[in-house]
């Protein structure tokens, strides 16, 4: 089983990365969907919900068959403590496993210059800018809900749902119609409006 790792904080945006992983952790994807974070105390997301993560950047082992790292936003990526996962994602940059992030975890990867050459959204262009006083993305930035350009997924706040759509497909969990069904359901739900 490929590991996809979802990297969390105190405050993490729980629902950000609801959809993709409960589709992942699938039988027959071929995907498991485990937790890391700085280090293995619960972690407590802005819904309350107390997780124990499986992995801490501390022990964390490069030799782990990883296929995606996700990275939700929320409140603790105002704690520079958070950071530390930067080792993580430059790992992954350096052997070309994809790495999405959502909402303020864009802002991160904005300061560290990850944004700079792949097109990308975030919560908004000033947003980013505010957020991350180093980015220097602006030509590459897209204002759309979300947007997969190379190894690199990005998307906003709101964009959960087409996050995820961009993170199955590059993970090729889901194909054409079946992608486009599943994200009419969740868009649009079972009775149309």
């Amino acid at each position: 089983m490929k590991k996809v790792l979802v990297f969390i904080t105190d405050g993490f945006a729980d629902w950000e990365a609801s959809y993709v992983t409960a589709e992942l952790n699938k039988t027959g994807t071929g995907y498991e969907v485990q937790t890391i974070a700085i280090d293995k105390d619960p972690k407590i997301s802005m819904g309350g919900l107390k997780v124990l993560p499986d992995y801490s950047l501390q022990e964390s082992s490069p030799n782990l068959e990883l296929a995606m790292l996700i990275i939700p936003g929320g409140t603790g990526w105002r704690e520079e403590k958070n950071h530390q996962v930067k080792k993580l994602v430059d790992y992954c940059i350096g052997k070309d496993i994809p790495i999405a992030a959502i909402c303020d975890a864009t802002t991160f990867l904005g300061e560290y210059g990850y944004l700079d050459h792949h097109k990308h959204t975030g919560n908004s262009l000033a947003y980013l800018k505010e957020g991350a006083p180093h980015y220097r993305g602006d030509n590459n930035y897209i204002n759309e809900q979300s947007i997969s350009d190379g190894c690199l997924i990005t998307a906003n706040g709101s964009g959960a749902l087409e996050f995820s759509r961009n993170i199955l497909s590059k993970l090729d969990v889901l194909k054409s119609e079946e992608l486009r069904e599943w994200y009419g359901l969740f868009k649009n739900g079972f009775i149309k409006s």
